[in-house]
């Protein structure tokens, strides 16, 4: 017995080193969540696309509402982590998440959604290693071709012409903003009916955009 979870152990993180050399080249397959989507939706929506056909409006508007700190930061924004915690026990439930993209792209790529501290301490592995392994760029096209962004579909191209008609790198400031206004809900948000509160976190993420430099 000991010898099989010896070899399965050995098999497991095999395996995960593969995945992770794979993922410097490749978009994943599918991911968990990309399968839980066509499970409850019936559709996967997703076109996966290079990180210089995805225009930098996009870019620069999701990073501008997730992770302002990306360039910056070695896959953790500390400061973040500490507001996060203080306001959930304050409100005594998860209301505000402290996760940067490279956390986020570990979840999306390798693990599965849900808040148990096993799958937050893999993410953690992850997330130092893709930061290690992978660099900014391959971080950042990994999670915007992988992303939820609406109920079945994945990734800034599919969610570019799902809610405008057109390819991501033609996406204006404003729909590239309606975009990443719609992340932190996907299946709840939508740019073509917004409510008062994403009308309000459009216009925030319009003015951040201003200070966002690509590397």
């Amino acid at each position: 017995m000991w010898k099989f979870i010896k070899k399965l152990f050995l098999i497991l993180v095999l395996a995960n080193i593969l995945f992770i050399i794979f993922g410097i080249f490749f978009n994943p397959p599918i991911t968990f969540t990309q399968l839980g989507g066509l499970i409850k939706y019936g559709k996967l929506q997703r076109d996966y696309i290079p990180y210089d056909e995805m225009g930098n409006n996009v870019k620069k508007a999701v990073i501008a509402s997730e992770d302002q700190l990306f360039y910056s930061h070695n896959g953790f924004d500390y400061k973040q982590i500490e507001k996060a915690m203080k306001k959930n026990d304050k409100k005594g439930k998860v209301v505000r998440g402290g996760s940067t993209i490279s956390q986020q792209t570990a979840k999306n790529i390798f693990l599965w959604q849900g808040r148990s501290w096993i799958r937050k301490g893999l993410e953690a592995i992850y997330t130092f290693i893709i930061e290690k392994i992978w660099g900014k760029d391959i971080i950042l096209e990994r999670y915007l071709n992988s992303i939820e962004m609406g109920q079945g579909v994945f990734g800034v191209e599919a969610a570019s012409n799902y809610y405008f008609n057109k390819p991501a790198k033609d996406m204006t400031k404003s729909e590239a903003a309606w975009i990443a206004a719609v992340l932190p809900n996907p299946k709840k948000y939508d740019p073509k009916n917004p409510s008062p509160y994403l009308r309000k976190k459009h216009n925030w993420i319009m003015r951040q955009m201003n200070n966002i430099v690509l590397k």
